[in-house]
């Protein structure tokens, strides 16, 4: 896994967010402006894989994410992800929005869909 890669796929921004109650904030991969082997993708093909990649970085968790909402206290089976980890995020739902050039999404912990163990790159969408 390349840190090159990972750092333009990823790019380091301040998301100007905080996330609170059980929500969790994920940076979303930026799409490719090229393929592997050097041909300029359209901007159709770029949104189509952006509106297609679930895969994200894990920025932060609000204060009860992974917590009881009736007890407040942290699920038996601990957190599911913590900040660096890379997780299977929905296609649906969630907040979106981008700063500088860093794509984002506010989630609740419940929507997170699994954990990547891979090279998150390795991921590609569904088209």
């Amino acid at each position: 896994m390349s840190t090159e890669a990972l750092l333009q796929a990823f790019p380091e921004c301040d998301p100007g967010v905080l996330p609170l109650g059980s929500r969790v904030l994920v940076q979303i991969r930026t799409p490719e402006e090229k393929s592997k082997g050097g041909i300029i993708l359209s901007h159709n093909d770029q949104e189509t894989t952006f509106w297609n990649t679930t895969v994200a970085k894990v920025i932060s968790a609000g204060p009860l994410a992974f917590h009881s909402r009736n007890t407040q206290t942290l699920w038996p089976e601990g957190a599911w992800c913590k900040p660096g980890d890379y997780i299977r995020a929905p296609k649906y739902g969630g907040d979106r929005w981008k700063a500088g050039e860093a794509y984002f999404m506010l989630i609740n912990d419940l929507d997170i869909l699994g954990l990547v163990t891979v090279d998150p790159l390795s991921i590609t969408a569904f088209i």
